[in-house]
């Protein structure tokens, strides 16, 4: 029998998903995929794949001039292909034997107050290293994200490290509380704290397409779409996600390709139709640089240690 009360999650057991639902809200948890499937709210669709940890950003010219791509260019595969090793499912502070044929104990939905579901990655760099990603969902339909980068020795640096969202349809606009314009580590001092509205989810038009469309220090954001999952189906009135910070200010960007397709790509033309949005939050990004593109490094204290152990969190709402 179901079970019905808006107070409470109601958490389904399947062989392969574990579904999360409550007033407004529904998220299916992948085994098989090994990531967050769904995310429906107000009947929306907001996820087109699972979400994943992200290290890489498209080039720029300061880094091509520099070979940052040849120190560090393993972790373009490592970004495209990752390795679930591990799933944890734990409700109301227990750890659950969700897999089949234990998960039939159950029988329907399951009442709960507070669900996470963790997922541990390998990634394919040499030597390998591990990320934890943690999804823990309560009663309002608010998830929190908790995500940890497991430093390990000899591993070359980082350009960034997050997560990448990739929704079904290209979004309108975003609204964010953040630093004005684009921004990245070393090139923030002449930003403004504010609200701000983008509009214009194009890159930007440098002669050979690259890493742009960053925004630091940010408390929330609040992405637009007008499209269901099937982008021709237009019922006219807006929906929005909406990101919020946890323990400290994240950095996005929000695109319409992902940075392997723009550094696939030597002139805009050769970039795909803009079909999806491509929407990272990041715990660490790495500078872009300046002095000069023929050769200068990023300065020091803007470099990411792929050594040391990263933590981050946010939520979304």
């Amino acid at each position: 029998m179901a079970y019905i009360d808006n107070e409470k999650l109601r958490v389904v057991y399947g062989d392969f998903t574990l579904g999360v639902h409550g007033e407004g809200f529904s998220y299916i948890f992948s085994y098989a995929q090994g990531g967050l499937e769904s995310i429906v709210k107000d009947g929306y669709e907001w996820l087109f794949r699972c979400p994943g940890p992200t290290f890489w950003r498209a080039l720029t010219d300061n880094d091509r001039g520099s070979k940052f791509h040849i120190k560090s260019g393993h972790w373009l595969a490592a970004d495209m292909f990752i390795d679930c090793q591990d799933i944890t499912v734990i409700t109301d502070g227990t750890v659950q034997n969700y897999k089949a044929p234990d998960n039939n104990s159950y029988g329907g939905d399951v009442p709960a107050n507070e669900v996470t579901v963790r997922y541990l990655y390998k990634t394919i760099s040499v030597p390998a290293t591990t990320v934890i990603v943690s999804y823990t969902v309560n009663p309002s339909g608010k998830i929190k994200v908790d995500v940890h980068y497991d430093g390990k020795k000899d591993l070359p640096e980082l350009p960034v490290f997050g997560m990448r969202f990739i929704l079904p349809t290209v979004a309108e606009k975003y609204i964010y509380k953040g630093l004005s314009g684009e921004t990245y580590p070393d090139r923030k001092a002449g930003a403004q704290q504010g609200v701000f509205e983008v509009t214009d989810l194009s890159l930007t038009p440098y002669i050979v397409p690259q890493e742009c469309g960053m925004r630091m220090d940010t408390e929330w954001l609040e992405v637009t779409r007008r499209t269901s999952q099937d982008r021709s189906k237009t019922d006219g009135s807006q929906h929005t996600l909406r990101i919020e910070m946890a323990d400290a200010k994240f950095d996005f960007s929000c695109l319409p390709y992902t940075a392997s397709e723009i550094e696939n790509a030597l002139h805009h033309e050769e970039l795909p139709p803009a079909r999806r949005t491509v929407l990272c939050i990041y715990g660490a990004v790495r500078g872009v640089g300046g002095i000069d593109s023929w050769g200068s490094d990023v300065e020091e204290a803007y470099h990411i240690s792929a050594e040391k152990d990263i933590d981050y969190s946010f939520y979304i709402c």
